[in-house]
């Protein structure tokens, strides 16, 4: 399926920003921007929760975005939110809100996925080149560092600092002086050291800064001549001429210089900060800007599902190889989940997409605990698959396929936080059912298996006689009613004669 115009929505823990783009072959043409300084972050009390007033603050600006997102296809708009959302302990509750003014769902993403996008959104806005290039993008509450070629990140880490969470520990009133700066930078310093070896080792030949922060920098150092003549961007040079005057001037509102924003003001010294401990660790002389961020590379990866390029597909694959998935019991129980499923819904069917989906992931990933131990690897793989970083894949994602893992065998109750009608049940019904006729590992489930689905249960038709042929499978069937009857769902087993027209169920 192909669109005109897609949307990417990110929730950063400064600001927010929806960026709109025509899709014209396999290049986006951004049209409109809209940006509002939220100021998220700023709004997490020492509980670690989101005060009502930056609530207050997202819920408007994400109205004004929904306004604009109108008549926009679900299918082309991909909103995410990254570190405020990550640590705030009230962040479900603040969603739910934030989703209902906004219209579309919200993904809770994690920082190397956030990193993933930053550098497609980056390199995609700079010139084709063939060398690696490392992308540094200080956010309110992390800054990410990616080192990648062409469009593909190579190596990514999200690091626990930004402009936000530096104003809050470091210049809680604005307030810079000697001693606070540098503990600040001191600070940052300790954790790009802990990267610092592994990104020198791997290398790359061009430094680009992403994000409000970095293109504030430039701005600065270009229009106050602070970087030496002919050179553009940030400099070493000029980032150390600006930190004496931030210094000296004893706050950002004093500092007076041209290119500085009246809303970047309180996170200008954690920025400047930041930028210096990561040009000295790194051995940085030079970094250049680009204009293509977070949204932008949410933009291209929405592209790439359209276009059948899904990161998601990738990372399940790598971790196929990864955890030494036996790949043929994979494509037997995908048979036959799938075949049971396409008797509940239309697989084809653009509203059952998504599920297909799932289904088709969680198969392909529902033996990764294995590799942990056969003892109730299916917590193993459930636990992996909540916890990894899973490129492609938002926290909410990686939630769904660790509660399908979870519940392809064992009790129920476990799954009990799922409400009645949930399609993840039906999923979870197939994907048990595939497992269990699959135990012995053979390629000869029951030829006229048959399921059906109504408002209390599953009802499973076999063949006359294959219960009696199959008396390790039939006892393990029978378990299996008996789990589900546990939590108020029903599975009927029945005996039928090829051709036979089923009996609808009593309700």
């Amino acid at each position: 399926m192909s669109y005109e115009l897609i949307a990417g929505v990110d929730l950063g823990s400064n600001s927010f920003r929806l960026q709109i783009g025509r899709v014209v072959g396999d290049r986006i043409h951004p049209l409109d921007t809209l940006k509002e300084n939220v100021r998220l972050g700023s709004g997490l009390t020492r509980e670690k929760l989101l005060d009502h007033a930056s609530q207050q603050r997202a819920i408007g600006a994400l109205r004004c975005f929904g306004e604009r997102l109108r008549g926009f296809d679900p299918e082309t708009v991909r909103a995410v939110t990254t570190d405020a959302m990550r640590v705030a302990r009230n962040a479900r509750m603040v969603l739910l809100q934030a989703e209902a003014a906004l219209g579309f769902p919200i993904e809770i993403i994690g920082g190397r996925e956030e990193a993933r996008l930053i550098f497609i959104g980056a390199a995609n806005a700079l010139p084709a080149a063939t060398h690696r290039r490392l992308v540094v993008d200080i956010g309110g509450g992390s800054t990410e560092f990616i080192i990648g070629e062409r469009t593909e990140p190579l190596l990514m880490e999200s690091l626990f600092m930004g402009g936000i969470s530096y104003r809050q520990r470091f210049f809680p009133e604005g307030k810079v002086d000697k001693k606070r700066f540098y503990t600040a930078e001191v600070s940052a310093a300790r954790e790009v050291e802990a990267i610092a070896a592994d990104y020198q080792r791997f290398g790359w030949q061009e430094a680009v800064g992403s994000s409000g922060s970095a293109q504030e920098l430039a701005e600065i150092l270009e229009m106050n001549d602070l970087n030496p003549e002919g050179v553009s961007g940030i400099s070493r040079e000029g980032l150390a001429k600006l930190r004496q005057l931030l210094i000296r001037a004893g706050s950002a509102e004093s500092l007076g210089l041209k290119g500085m924003r009246s809303d970047r003001l309180a996170i200008l010294p954690g920025a400047i900060a930041i930028m210096s401990a990561v040009f000295s660790e790194l051995g940085i002389e030079h970094m250049t800007y680009s204009d293509g961020a977070l949204p932008l590379g949410v933009l291209y990866d929405l592209l790439g599902r359209f276009e059948h390029h899904d990161t998601r597909d990738e990372t399940v694959l790598q971790f196929l190889r990864r955890y030494q998935v036996d790949t043929a019991q994979v494509s037997r129980v995908e048979r036959t989940a799938l075949a049971l499923l396409g008797q509940l819904i239309k697989l084809d069917s653009p509203e059952h997409e998504n599920d297909v989906h799932f289904l088709r992931w969680a198969i392909s990933l529902h033996e990764v605990g294995v590799s942990v131990a056969h003892s109730e690897s299916h917590k193993h793989g459930a636990y992996i698959l909540g916890h990894a970083d899973m490129p492609g894949f938002s926290k909410r994602d990686q939630a769904r396929l660790a509660l399908l893992v979870l519940g392809q065998r064992g009790k129920l109750q476990k799954l009990a936080s799922m409400p009645a009608g949930d399609p993840n049940w039906r999923l979870v019904f197939c994907l048990r059912l595939a497992v269990l006729l699959h135990r012995a590992r053979d390629d000869h489930p029951p030829s006229e298996l048959s399921v059906r689905e109504d408002p209390v249960g599953f009802q499973l038709d076999l063949p006359v006689g294959w219960q009696d042929a199959n008396p390790m499978t039939a006892a393990a069937l029978s378990e299996e009613a008996l789990l589900w009857r546990r939590i108020g769902i029903k599975l009927r087993i029945r005996p039928t004669v090829p051709g036979q027209i089923a009996v609808p169920l009593a309700l």
